[in-house]
C-alpha cells in the first residue's frame, strides 16, 4: 500500500475531466494538480517549449512526493512523453494518447475514425501512428479544432458558438463516414454532449480520460501502490494563473474546490 498522492498535470483545465475520471475510479487517493493557466495553450507552441514547461510541472509535483504522474494532456503526451520519461525515471508516468488508441481500437467497426485536438498533438502523428501499429487497416482522418480550447476554458460548451464551431470543424470527418472519434484534447469532455449532436448517435465517441484512469488503477494495483481502504483522500489544486479556474472546476467536478496560485517558473 502507498497513501502517496497521485500528480495529475495539464496546461489548463482540461485535465480536470481525467482527475474526474480518477476520482470516481479511485476515491481512495489522493491527488494534487497543476494546471498551467498561465501558459495555455500547449497545442500551438513548439516541442522544446512544451517540454520545458512540463519538466517544469514535474519538479513541482515530486515536491508534493507524488508516487505517479499523468499527462492528462495530449499535446504533451503525444510530444514529450519519452523525454519526460527519461528525464524523470524513477517516477511511474501515465499518458492519455496510449489508451485512447486501445479504446479507439475497440470502439471502431468499420475502421474508419476520426482524430481532432490541438494542432501540435494532430501534427505529431502519435495517435495516426499507433492505430496504424495496431492494426494497418484503419483509416485516420484528423482535424485541429483549436478554439474548442478557448471554449471550454470559457464555459461555452453546450450554446450557438460552440454549436457552430464544433459543425465548422467535424463536418469534414463525418463525410469520411467516420464510425469513431477520438477525443484528442482532455478540454474536449466538457464539448462531449455538443459534438454528439453534431456527429449523431452512430459515431462512438472516445474520451481517453475515461481509458488514462483505468490504465492508472492496473498500474497501481500491479505494482502494490493503491492507498490503503478507508484512506481520507486529500485533493490539492494549484495553477500558474487563477483566472476562473474554480468555476470551471465546479462544474467538471460538482465540488467546490479552491486553487493556490504558484510560480512554477522556479522550478
Amino acid at each position: 500500500m502507498d497513501n502517496r498522492p497521485i500528480g495529475i498535470f495539464d496546461s489548463g483545465v482540461g485535465g480536470l475531466t481525467v482527475v474526474k475520471q480518477v476520482v470516481k475510479l479511485l476515491p481512495e487517493e489522493s491527488l494534487v494538480y497543476f494546471g498551467d493557466t498561465a501558459r495555455v495553450p500547449y497545442g500551438s507552441k513548439g516541442k522544446e517549449t512544451v517540454t520545458k514547461f512540463s519538466s517544469q510541472i514535474i519538479r513541482f509535483l515530486k515536491t508534493k512526493n507524488v508516487k505517479a504522474v499523468v499527462i492528462a494532456c495530449n499535446t504533451v503526451s503525444s510530444n514529450c512523453y519519452e523525454e519526460l520519461s527519461e528525464e524523470f525515471p524513477d517516477l511511474p508516468i501515465t499518458e492519455v494518447v496510449t489508451p485512447g488508441v486501445e479504446s479507439c481500437i475497440a470502439a471502431t467497426k468499420n475502421k474508419i475514425v476520426g482524430l481532432i485536438g490541438t494542432y501540435a498533438t494532430v501534427s505529431s502523428g502519435a495517435y495516426e501512428k499507433r492505430l496504424k501499429a495496431a492494426d494497418p487497416e484503419i483509416q485516420v482522418y484528423k482535424k485541429a479544432c483549436p478554439l474548442f480550447v478557448p471554449l471550454a476554458e470559457e464555459g461555452w460548451v453546450n450554446n450557438d458558438v460552440a454549436e457552430l464551431t464544433a459543425r465548422k470543424y467535424l463536418q469534414e470527418l463525418i463525410d469520411k463516414n467516420i464510425d469513431s472519434i477520438i477525443l484528442g484534447c482532455t478540454h474536449y469532455p466538457t464539448l462531449k454532449e455538443c459534438i454528439g449532436r453534431i456527429v449523431g448517435e452512430k459515431v462512438t465517441i472516445v474520451d481517453p480520460a475515461k481509458a488514462t484512469a483505468v490504465k492508472l488503477k492496473e498500474y497501481l494495483e500491479e505494482h502494490n501502490m493503491l492507498s490503503e481502504k478507508g484512506h481520507n483522500a486529500e485533493r490539492l489544486f494549484y495553477v500558474s494563473d487563477k483566472s476562473h479556474f474554480e468555476q470551471i472546476c465546479s462544474r467538471i467536478l460538482h465540488e467546490n474546490y479552491s486553487a493556490e496560485k504558484i510560480d512554477i517558473e522556479k522550478y
